[in-house]
């Protein structure tokens, strides 16, 4: 394995822990059911993964952005590693991986824009425990951003870890899964949508504080809710990654928790109305 040339870090950091990956969109009117075959457009390349994604969308906010994970060492890879170098990621703790592919994501847009989405996780899965135990640099004035496409002891170590260190952690519970709830107990703050709430719910998980996304409702952490702005939307898949990405950059620069959720919330505005989760500024 290797990894880009070593760096130092300066004050309040996001740093995410995550995963990325290649999307594979193909347009096509109406999602095909079981055994039917449907005739979609052309097959367009894009770059994904809530881990890539988010830390480019804290990168754009202003954050300062360590990005720690891993890509093949394949073309893939190598475009998306000089991509978050472009928007200013530090990629010093980014792993290419030889021999194995870039994680990557097939998605089905339909007319109505809603998406059906398979994971082939890749060189994702091939981050591990060492990987945590390059964030031993971690201080109280970083956040620790992260998600659930890693492996589960990966996920679960690095936010005790980072929780010991000092830092403030925020884990988006997304694809969701349950966790342990000394877990949970060492998160800030857990972000999750409406059905992932409600399977919290439903499991009898509780979290010290949690912000939940409404789509088109808006978005509400504790007694605060800020509506969604309205616009034209195009493609829907990233819009909870430039939330949480923003979010954690708005917070880490010391913004209070309304301020923090209306720049997520014009991030996640400007993020559907193009295809694609990271979509390139107008």
């Amino acid at each position: 394995m290797r990894t880009t040339s070593a760096g130092h870090h300066g004050r309040g950091r996001v740093v995410v822990l995550g995963s990325a990956s290649q999307d594979l969109y193909v347009e096509m009117e109406r999602h095909p059911t079981t055994g039917e075959t449907v005739m979609g457009g052309d097959l367009v390349q894009r770059f994904g993964g809530k881990g890539g994604n988010q830390a480019v969308a804290a990168a754009r906010a202003g954050a300062e952005t360590l990005f720690v994970g891993h890509l093949g060492d394949d073309a893939p890879g190598r475009t998306y590693r000089d991509r978050l170098l472009g928007h200013g990621v530090d990629v010093t703790r980014l792993v290419l991986e030889p021999d194995v592919p870039t994680g990557t994501a097939l998605i089905m847009l339909n007319a109505a824009r809603d998406n059906m989405i398979v994971v082939a996780p890749g060189a994702n899965h091939h981050v591990s425990e060492s990987d945590v135990a390059a964030l031993a640099d971690l201080g109280s004035e970083d956040i620790l951003l992260m998600q659930m496409e890693l492996p589960l002891d990966v996920t679960q170590t690095a936010i005790l870890d980072a929780a010991g260190r000092g830092a403030r952690v925020i884990l988006n519970l997304a694809p969701y899964a349950p966790l342990p709830q000394d877990v949970l107990d060492a998160c800030h703050l857990i972000i999750v949508n409406e059905k992932e709430h409600e399977m919290m719910q439903g499991d009898g998980l509780n979290a010290p504080d949690v912000l939940v996304t409404l789509g088109t409702d808006g978005s509400r952490w504790g007694d605060i809710a800020v509506p969604a702005q309205r616009v034209d939307v195009v493609d829907t898949t990233g819009a909870g990654d430039a939330y949480c990405g923003a979010l954690a950059a708005a917070l880490v620069g010391g913004a209070g928790r309304r301020e923090a959720m209306v720049a997520a919330t014009s991030s996640s505005a400007a993020t559907v109305q193009h295809l694609g989760a990271q979509p390139d500024p107008a």
